[in-house]
């Protein structure tokens, strides 16, 4: 899908994807923009100058500050103004005199990347972290109980997707730094309060909610995927000394509550329909209100993460999307099943995305076997020496990247980082 916007091989934003954010610059405030190459086009601007066509009402929620009234308006909406975009964008347009030939509209309409601030794509009402990842789930099984199987430490863990309720408050847009957590946890028999000293990262994927369900009814399966409005990476920092000691009774609390980093850009169903793949077979019989037509209900996207410390940057894991035993429609069915009602703007993630190896663990409790085996970090310019952690340490930065390359273009979500900051 060639443009008449230059955009790089290795751009994350080709004609393909058209990614949603909320931007800013010195000279204007938040507002919606699209990526594509190394700009972003002021959707407030296009919308007020009539290029997107008749939206009628559905116009206004493209000058706003937030996506959640866009995102609320339905897949419809959304798919006409991504066709309106795609056709103004493509290198032989037919309607160039709109925007191409448009020199003063596209002076005021596309910002240079370089240029703008990026803040949270939509309000948060609700965040929900599912733990649907297979390869961790069996992994960290043997962590918590060595010899101990998934199904001995949680019965349910094929039979649905399970999960828990999250913190909104604590949600970020990438590049937003966190300070380490201070917290209870025991050190050699003694129990102390103070700096989380076993601060951790998990590769993470999820999806903003477009349109909701009332309150005591619950969303079908095979409509589910219509109530997501698009795809963001996760990084759910945790603090597993913290999270250890408190989580035996009552689940994850102060231990995941401090910092939750997104990615900038929601990538839209659309784009990523062409990298669907099946989720994780399993040996179990589901119940009929989890069981999905659309065999090809997961997605296949490598997720890197990268440590940047001392000035260099080191390879920590390769994940991918495709590491579940649950699709997002399954979970959305399960959360509303008892008459849970989702809102505009509530984050859904998937839980850590490890592969069956060392180097695919989405996080360092894996990696390292509970911070027992400090793991080796790969630079990336080989001149420089390898790093090693078992956990992570003040000053480092966590970077996420996703790639999918297709016929149409890469599709990518920009970078999911965040900087480490002492303890307060």
């Amino acid at each position: 899908m060639a443009s008449w916007i230059p955009i790089a091989e290795t751009s994350d934003f080709s004609l393909q994807n058209l990614p949603y954010g909320i931007f800013s610059t010195d000279n204007s405030d938040p507002r919606i923009g699209v990526a594509i190459g190394e700009y972003v086009i002021d959707l407030k601007i296009l919308a007020e100058e009539g290029v997107l066509g008749n939206l009628g009402s559905g116009g206004d929620t493209l000058k706003q500050s937030t996506l959640n009234a866009y995102a609320a308006l339905g897949k419809d909406v959304h798919s006409r103004v991504r066709q309106t975009l795609q056709r103004l964008l493509e290198k032989d347009t037919q309607s160039g005199d709109a925007l191409r030939d448009n020199q003063p509209l596209r002076d005021k309409a596309f910002v240079p990347l370089s240029n703008v601030r990026m803040h949270l794509p939509m309000v948060i009402g609700d965040y929900t972290d599912f733990f649907v990842g297979l390869h961790h789930a069996v992994t960290c099984a043997g962590l918590v109980k060595p010899g101990a199987t998934i199904e001995q430490l949680c019965p349910c863990f094929y039979n649905l997707p399970i999960a828990y309720n999250g913190r909104a408050s604590s949600v970020v847009v990438s590049e937003t730094p966190l300070h380490r957590p201070n917290g209870q946890f025991p050190v050699d028999g003694k129990l102390v309060s103070g700096p989380c000293r076993k601060l951790d990262f998990e590769v993470e994927f999820a999806c903003f909610i477009g349109r909701g369900n009332e309150l005591g009814t619950s969303i079908e399966v095979d409509s589910a995927e219509d109530h997501i409005f698009g795809f963001v990476l996760m990084n759910d920092w945790s603090a597993r000394d913290i999270q250890m000691y408190e989580a035996t009774l009552m689940g994850p609390f102060n231990g995941k509550s401090f910092c939750t980093t997104v990615s900038p850009w929601i990538v839209t169903p659309e784009a990523l329909e062409s990298f669907r793949v099946a989720p994780k077979k399993t040996p179990r019989e589901l119940p009929e209100y989890l069981v999905q037509k659309k065999e090809k209900s997961a997605y296949n996207i490598p997720i890197r993460a990268t440590l940047g410390a001392n000035g260099q940057r080191y390879r920590v894991a390769d994940c991918n999307t495709n590491n579940v035993i649950f699709s997002f429609a399954q979970m959305l069915a399960h959360h509303t099943r008892g008459g849970c009602p989702l809102r505009t703007g509530d984050l859904i993630a998937t839980g850590t995305l490890s592969g069956p190896e060392r180097e695919n663990a989405g996080c360092l409790l894996e990696q390292t076997r509970g911070g027992t085996e400090p793991y080796e970090m790969i630079a990336e310019n080989s001149a420089t020496g390898n790093v090693r952690r078992a956990y992570l340490e003040d000053n480092d930065v966590i970077t996420f990247t996703a790639r999918a390359s297709g016929r149409g273009g890469n599709v990518g979500f920009g970078s999911c980082a965040g900087k480490i900051l002492p303890a307060p």
